[in-house]
């Protein structure tokens, strides 16, 4: 059948035709393998105890609005979500992706969530630390919200 370029008829071979997605096989292993060898609990310790490193630098930054409480191993995703007083969550995104980090600004597809937060006019910016990330990029990343807080000179 390689030399028709006619489809077969049947189904499912007539859906099956080209090359398959090698490379992404390849990299949903190697992600696999990655989970499995680090241990599920083990990494989502390690986020969190960044999460709380995290909440530890943002919370005593004036102008800095969080919307948890500090985050325990055991209820809590490693997402953050926080604002700046008087900022658009946009313009904190932005001047935090300039800077290098990569963090989401919105209302993330959760209104109803940002209704029952109150932040629904200006969003959140989300913020979430991995497995790859170290306790420099908590510390350079709370910095970095100083910086804006200072050149923005937020009440």
């Amino acid at each position: 059948f390689s030399i028709d370029f006619n489809q077969p008829e049947n189904l499912p071979e007539r859906l099956e035709s080209g090359t398959i997605n090698t490379v992404g096989i390849a990299g949903l292993s190697a992600g696999l393998d990655f989970v499995a060898n680090k241990g599920i609990r083990r990494i989502h310790d390690y986020e969190i105890r960044l999460l709380q490193e995290l909440y530890d630098g943002l919370k005593p930054i004036h102008g800095v609005k969080l919307y948890m409480d500090r985050p325990s191993v055991r209820h809590f995703s490693p997402v953050l979500s926080f604002n700046l007083e008087g900022m658009p969550s946009e313009q904190v995104g932005e001047e935090l992706g300039q800077a290098g980090f990569a963090v989401r600004a919105g209302l993330h597809c959760a209104p109803a969530a940002h209704r029952r937060l109150g932040t629904l006019e200006q969003g959140t910016v989300r913020v979430s630390p991995s497995v790859f990330s170290h306790s420099e990029h908590i510390h350079a990343f709370c910095n970095q919200v100083k910086k804006i807080v200072k050149k923005n000179q937020l009440p």
